[in-house]
């Protein structure tokens, strides 16, 4: 049977998609929670014109992400905290410092988008990965420095 997404739905498709499904899963579940219509021979037309728009938005979408991770490639964000003698942090550095870091470059990414490969503890420079889409994931490098004005 097909259908037209109106919400996302995870492994699915996205809103605004034509896909086919299992009758019972389209009648008992998708058309019931208003997840999706039915195509009918009367309503296809309409929804594929609506499915093609929805195209385009995605694609606008996509370039807009890309020209955002290019952004993001090309910058190199530095933080200074207060540390040990040694070069350990008092407290290690979390994704939402780094997401006002980026916040202050100008960049709108939140704090559930920054992925930390281990936990920042010392001075040094680390890699931020940036998840903005599954396949879109840019990296950036974090350099912490001590607040002394001699360890800089």
């Amino acid at each position: 049977m097909k259908v037209y997404l109106l919400k996302t739905i995870k492994g699915i498709g996205t809103a605004g998609e034509i896909i086919k499904v299992k009758e019972g899963y389209a009648d008992n579940f998708l058309i019931p929670n208003k997840m999706a219509v039915k195509i009918t021979a009367a309503n296809e037309l309409f929804y594929q014109e609506r499915s093609k728009k929805s195209v385009n938005n995605k694609e606008v979408i996509a370039s807009k992400t890309s020209s955002l991770a290019e952004k993001i490639k090309s910058i190199k964000l530095t933080i200074k905290r207060k540390m040990h003698d040694d070069g350990k942090l008092y407290a290690s550095i979390s994704a939402s410092e780094i997401a006002d870091l980026f916040a202050q470059e100008g960049l709108s990414v939140s704090k559930n988008q920054i992925k930390i490969d281990k936990v920042i503890k010392e001075k040094g420079t680390f890699d931020i990965t940036v998840k903005l889409t599954s396949q879109l994931q840019p990296k950036v490098q974090l350099k912490v420095i001590s607040e002394k004005s001699d360890a800089a």
